[in-house]
């Protein structure tokens, strides 16, 4: 209810991190900046009425989401006695589309689903890269290679120019790699293939984890049934789940393996690279199923903090408490746009007043066993694997694929030796069929491993005569398994 001209008042009341609350921050000069991420109305289908922060083409970042105030950044020498104003004087601009060049295209489509739910126009996007010749052969049609993750600008591993002169160390690396794709790419000396990025940020998230949820929609039928058909046909796909697949890493190694899972005769194959959790008996160091508190490993004398995250040597990144507590205070009711709240607005239900429920209070870190349950039927992926294997098994033998560091820095190889446990348990006789995919670990590997990937390549380079041979193995007789090949 703020209107121009007025004022807001933040004071030791106010929750704070990592201080938690501007009594305890010490006299002195520091550098201020006041923002302000708006939230708008959302009049939801199942009669909810939301206050959030909606997507404006940035991936659901308050940090430069267009039309979010800002004050002009200051010294100021505080106390806590004294005052200060800011004025939100600043306004976050609207974010230019790229243009289309002879490789990178982009398409939009209106999700009729999403729109439905959310009450309001919900458009989802795609990034794709068309092979050497897309043009000059209109009758070919390709294979899809679906690359899912965090919401995409652009495809930053493809450079179509050189790379800055000048430029030097893993920014200069990563353009040497990426110019040399385009190279290879454009010289058609990789498989012609489609490889497509999706754009569908959430009003909580940059991206939807590309599965329906109460919470933020009908994502995963959205995608499936609405944008990927359009894409393949505009773009010419040959349109059979055998000549699609999906890879990503971290979040979109979860939603490759996810979608997979959840659309057996969708996908022909996925590789997940460093998957955020499938299995939450090991959610990074928590137990779902088992603990009560998110925060600590609690005993009968002492309680000790959990970690979300650890460098490459083992010193700490974050604990579980902080990390919680950061986004409670961006914002409230799981509104913070990161990764916790995330994880609360996909796998939850709607609480009683229209926001994610928890999994864990954010001020006490306890678990509601109920929520937990809620997690474990629709998003447990191994759960899911387990209780389905019998109907689901059949249809995914030979398309599950994982690559994990041993190290990694969130934690999550716990959950991906758990799954690989059970799938391995399909060679037992009575317990078929037998999975057939693959587990790789990167020893002493963090977040995010991906497999040895030689000097200036990149992972598309790696990666696309592998996915290339694998549709090529998937075809049913009698399929054109040459005309797009190099």
């Amino acid at each position: 209810g703020l209107r121009p001209g007025g004022s807001v008042r933040i004071d030791g009341s106010a929750a704070g991190h990592p201080l938690r609350s501007l009594r305890e921050l010490p006299a002195g000069t520091y550098n201020v900046q006041a923002v302000l991420n708006v939230y708008e109305t959302v009049r939801r289908a199942d009669g909810h009425v939301l206050q959030l922060p909606l997507d404006g083409g940035e991936g659901q970042h308050w940090s430069r989401s267009p039309g979010n105030l800002y004050s002009k950044a200051r010294q100021v020498a505080f106390d806590a006695r004294g005052a200060t104003l800011l004025e939100l004087s600043e306004v976050i601009p609207e974010i230019p589309v790229p243009q289309d060049t002879k490789y990178v295209r982009r398409a939009s489509v209106q999700s009729a689903l999403l729109s439905a739910f959310w009450g309001r126009e919900v458009v989802l996007r795609a990034i794709v890269l068309v092979p050497e010749g897309f043009d000059e052969n209109p009758q070919q049609c390709y294979p899809v290679a679906f690359l899912q993750g965090h919401f995409p600008a652009g495809l930053r591993s493809f450079r179509e120019t050189p790379p800055d002169p000048g430029g030097k160390g893993e920014a200069r690396r990563r353009q040497d790699g990426a110019y040399r794709f385009y190279q290879e790419w454009s010289a058609g000396r990789l498989p012609k293939m489609l490889v497509v990025l999706t754009q569908h940020p959430t009003p909580y998230y940059d991206d939807s984890y590309g599965v329906n949820s109460a919470n933020m929609g009908p994502y995963g039928d959205a995608l499936t049934r609405e944008l990927y058909p359009e894409v393949e046909r505009r773009f010419r796909a040959i349109g059979e789940p055998w000549a699609r697949v999906l890879f990503g890493g971290s979040t979109g190694g979860w939603m490759s393996l996810a979608q997979q899972i959840l659309y057996p005769d969708y996908f022909g194959g996925a590789w997940g690279f460093c998957p955020d959790p499938v299995d939450f008996h090991a959610f990074q160091l928590l137990n779902l199923y088992e603990e009560k508190s998110a925060y600590f490993d609690v005993g009968p004398f002492a309680r000790v903090p959990k970690l979300v995250g650890r460098t490459r040597d083992g010193r700490v990144l974050a604990t579980a408490e902080d990390f919680s507590r950061q986004e409670h205070v961006l914002g409230t009711r799981g509104r913070s746009g990161g990764q916790l709240d995330a994880f609360h607005a996909v796998f939850g239900p709607v609480g009683p007043d229209g926001y994610p429920a928890p999994l864990w209070n954010p001020e006490s870190g306890e678990i509601d066993a109920e929520v937990a349950q809620h997690w474990r039927d629709h998003y447990d992926l191994t759960a899911i694997l387990k209780r389905d294997w019998p109907t689901l098994g059949p249809k995914l033998v030979g398309k599950l694929h994982v690559t994990m560091g041993t190290k990694d820095t969130f934690f999550l190889e716990g959950a991906a030796h758990l799954m690989e446990d059970f799938l391995e348990g399909t060679k037992r006789p009575g317990h078929g069929p037998y999975w057939g995919g693959s587990f790789e670990y990167g020893d002493n590997e963090p977040h995010c491993y991906v497999g040895r990937i030689p000097s200036g390549q990149t992972l598309e380079m790696q990666y696309l005569p592998i996915f290339a041979a694998h549709v090529r193995a998937m075809a049913p007789a009698g399929a054109d398994v040459t005309s797009w090949m190099n």
